[in-house]
């Protein structure tokens, strides 16, 4: 019955595509994309793209999907969803294979990327480095932290954060420098105001580790660098976790590079492993729908908080002073949302604030490498996701500017985006970070203005 359903709905969505102003020629070609191969020809799967003509329709094809193994939903937005089928995929992808259109997956590295030799570190004296023109396992991401808090004691304090479900320990970075007002020194109380920085809860989304790496580099450098935001210093203290799942982050270099979820062991009744950390915090957790299917990407786990990097992240973010604003990189889609992510009819009281701070990030980021991102609440820029960090970081922890930030790209190479991309996204990045730690200082600065007449 659920296949005789899924072929009476692809056909709506062929219908839409057709409809469409793609000349023959062109749709063939894109229909035709050839399947990711790796170096010896092997094809190792496919990245496809199926349009809807509403995102009801995107809902519905969801649901009729969500039996049809294996099924790894890289992307869902309310005109598409962006599907990867591996090799064992064949009787899901022949089903689907009625509908519309095809994304080639540019990467011919999908699979597991071999180990690569710690690198060299003796020019991250410089934001130019070429560290951040490569992705890096774990122990070379922890080298290049320890070398950079050991460069710049005065600015960088390694936090121990507490340990991952396979025993890893968790390390947040925090940036400071000693407070112009006041001038004392690094490390006792400060009145200046937070901002946080989330790297990669999801594992394969290995861009947004990369980009949290450059923002810290980029808080310490010299002032005179090009790229510097040490002058932010003068008026926050930064915040970043860049792996908040080391476990999952080190299993994409050591076995399965589309791992999404954490690795931790869910109990003796399951037979899957890890949930997904993006969906397992404490706002309105409850009206998840995957909270029985353990083995589905996107199971939230048995309850909130259930996994000890959430558990461990959450309980930092509450020793946090004056903290005024949250940023959750992630990949791909280009997109600055803001609240709410578990429901599309609910609005923050701030949205106003929030969304005038996004459009002015969005510019300053396309400013930098003519990179566009779509704004909006994150239930309406992609789909509706209980129990997400940002509505927690808003309703719970009172932080008022709390972002989810998917940075590039648009789905030609999804999760495996090319290293030379690495430093450009860096940089709008940054750009975009700036752009928002201004706008919150100047809005809170005519806010206490306001207050005393």
């Amino acid at each position: 019955m659920r296949s005789s359903l899924l072929l009476l709905v692809l056909p709506l969505c062929a219908s839409f595509v057709g409809a469409t102003s793609i000349p023959p020629q062109a749709e063939q070609e894109r229909l035709s994309w050839p399947n990711v191969q790796d170096e010896t020809g092997e094809e190792q799967g496919q990245l496809r793209r199926f349009h809807c003509a509403s995102s009801q329709q995107c809902s519905e094809i969801l649901g009729l999907l969500e039996d049809e193994p294996p099924l790894d939903v890289w992307q869902v937005t309310p005109s598409y969803i962006d599907i990867y089928f591996p090799l064992s995929s064949g009787s899901a992808s022949a089903l689907l294979n009625r509908a519309h259109t095809s994304i080639p997956l540019a990467s011919s590295h999908i699979d597991t990327p071999p180990y690569p030799p710690l690198p060299d570190l003796s020019d991250i004296t410089s934001l130019n480095t070429t560290y951040h023109a490569a992705y890096h396992p774990l122990p070379a991401i922890r080298d290049f932290l320890k070398s950079l808090a050991d460069q710049h004691p005065d600015k960088i304090t390694l936090i121990p954060l507490g340990h991952s479900g396979e025993g890893r320990e968790m390390v947040g970075v925090k940036i400071s420098s000693p407070d112009p007002c006041t001038r004392k020194v690094r490390g006792s109380a400060s009145k200046k105001s937070g901002f946080m920085i989330n790297g990669a809860q999801h594992s394969r989304e290995w861009v947004a580790t990369s980009a949290s790496l450059y923002l810290i580099h980029a808080l310490v450098s010299n002032s005179s660098e090009k790229g510097s935001l040490s002058h932010l210093l003068n008026t926050y203290d930064f915040y970043i976790i860049p792996l908040p799942n080391p476990d999952g982050y080190e299993y994409t270099w050591s076995t399965d590079r589309l791992w999404y979820k954490n690795r931790m062991a869910l109990g003796p009744d399951d037979r899957c492993v890890g949930l997904d950390m993006g969906r397992n915090w404490g706002h309105k957790w409850g009206k998840n729908k995957y909270k029985k299917q353990p083995c589905h990407h996107w199971f939230p786990g048995h309850r909130p908080f259930e996994a000890p990097e959430v558990n461990n992240v959450a309980n930092f973010i509450t020793t946090i002073p004056r903290l005024r604003a949250f940023v959750d990189l992630r990949a791909y889609g280009q997109m600055i949302s803001i609240p709410y992510s578990y429901s599309c009819k609910k609005v923050p009281k701030d949205a106003e604030d929030l969304l005038e701070a996004a459009l002015g990030a969005a510019q300053a980021a396309r400013r930098s490498h003519g990179t566009t991102f779509k704004t909006g609440s994150l239930c309406d820029t992609l789909y509706r996701a209980p129990g997400n960090v940002i509505d927690w970081m808003y309703k719970k922890a009172g932080v008022k500017y709390s972002y989810a930030v998917h940075l590039r790209d648009t789905g030609t190479y999804g999760f495996s985006l090319p290293e030379e991309w690495l430093r450009p996204v860096g940089e709008e990045t940054a750009d975009m970070i700036e752009y928002l730690a201004n706008f919150i200082l100047t809005k809170r600065v005519h806010h206490m203005a306001h207050r005393k007449y």
